[in-house]
């Protein structure tokens, strides 16, 4: 079941997020920054356990970024991020976005739903704040993705 993420997720997304970060393929998110956005989150629990999470963060008055995409290993390819990335897309709609992006390796599943690939230099300026944290910076080897709402 999708639902907003609590304060008692926060470890567990934490945790999910960092085995991705560690392999140099998502960004590290503390335990603070997380508490910082937790209303950002989604998170997919099946019962008591968390075994995916997402955020939408609001980047402009038109556009939204999906962030800390992760699904727990040995529960991927189970619709499990699909699931999640529609619950921040119909966030976004509800909240009046115009359109929401990504910064992937997975261009292919945002493809599946209806996210096109385009250049990062038209992404706003605000949203490579993050991105100074990261040990890739300045050459982010990411693809920028974006679909209309």
């Amino acid at each position: 079941m999708v639902r907003k993420a609590v304060i008692s997720d926060v470890p567990e997304i934490c945790g999910i997020i960092e085995r991705f970060s560690s392999k140099g393929v998502m960004l590290h998110r503390t335990i603070s920054d997380i508490h910082d956005n937790l209303r950002d989150f989604f998170v997919y629990a099946d019962g008591r356990e968390i075994l995916g999470a997402c955020a939408l963060h609001i980047c402009s008055e038109q556009m939204g970024e999906i962030r800390s995409l992760a699904v727990k290993e040995g529960h991927t390819r189970q619709g499990i991020g699909r699931l999640l990335v529609q619950a921040c897309l119909e966030e976004a709609k509800s909240i009046g976005l115009s359109s929401v992006f990504a910064l992937t390796y997975q261009v292919e599943f945002f493809n599946k739903l209806k996210f096109r690939v385009i250049s990062k230099e038209v992404l706003p300026h605000k949203i490579w704040g993050d991105c100074v944290r990261c040990a890739k910076f300045p050459n982010c080897d990411e693809i920028a993705v974006i679909t209309d709402l």
